[in-house]
């Protein structure tokens, strides 16, 4: 069976939502954050040399890093499904290269500029280098520019681009209290993938009594 390992608040709800998308069966087990640091309790490190989430078993196999454990549920598990949903656009289709952008720049690059902020903060920064700013501006303005040339990051539908991309735009900025004002684009967006049933189910077992953050 496979098992998706959830820590509270973290990147781990990608691989519920991608579950609930492909209405797989899987075991979800649920990990609370620890009360003295906010990390990954000892329990959850346990699981992976790395220590951090997202993590899946299946079987024998323990598996991390988000884009990894995507590629082997579809592969595994979905992939006629996944298909016939156009969550992996195939090469002939005209959002493939769109769609891998968006899915690899999700944790390579908008997500890395996001965690460079956090440590500048953490480490008692008053305001953040200018190389950091920039690239954190920069991001945001590819988020806004991009859904306002095309209703998912991935294209004219929802693909794992759109799964990977999601907990930056909202369970992360629950956090960290970040506004997405003045972006209509982006907030128009949030509506869409806040009204997906997959989505909703998702939430509502990753963080229960938690609205998930799409305004």
């Amino acid at each position: 069976m496979l098992t998706i390992h959830h820590l509270r608040l973290s990147q781990s709800e990608r691989i519920v939502w991608l579950a609930e998308e492909l209405g797989l069966e899987y075991d979800l087990k649920l990990y609370n954050r620890r009360e003295d640091n906010r990390l990954a309790p000892d329990d959850y490190k346990a699981l992976h040399p790395m220590g951090i989430a997202p993590v899946i078993t299946d079987g024998d196999l323990v598996l991390g890093e988000s884009g990894a454990i995507i590629d082997y549920i579809v592969a595994k598990y979905a992939p006629d499904t996944s298909k016939a949903l156009g969550l992996v656009p195939g090469a002939d289709h005209p959002d493939f290269a769109d769609h891998l952008f968006y899915y690899h720049w999700a944790n390579a690059t908008f997500m890395t500029n996001g965690m460079m902020a956090l440590v500048a903060q953490f480490m008692g920064a008053k305001e953040l280098p200018a190389f950091v700013a920039d690239r954190v501006a920069k991001g945001w303005a590819i988020v806004e520019k991009r859904l306002g040339e095309a209703e998912y990051f991935g294209g004219a539908q929802l693909t794992t681009a759109d799964i990977m991309m999601g907990f930056q735009l909202t369970t992360s900025r629950a956090m960290s209290g970040s506004s997405i004002e003045g972006m209509p684009n982006l907030q128009a967006y949030l509506k869409r993938i806040g009204s997906r049933p997959a989505y909703q189910r998702a939430m509502a077992k990753c963080e229960p009594g938690m609205p998930p953050k799409l305004d």
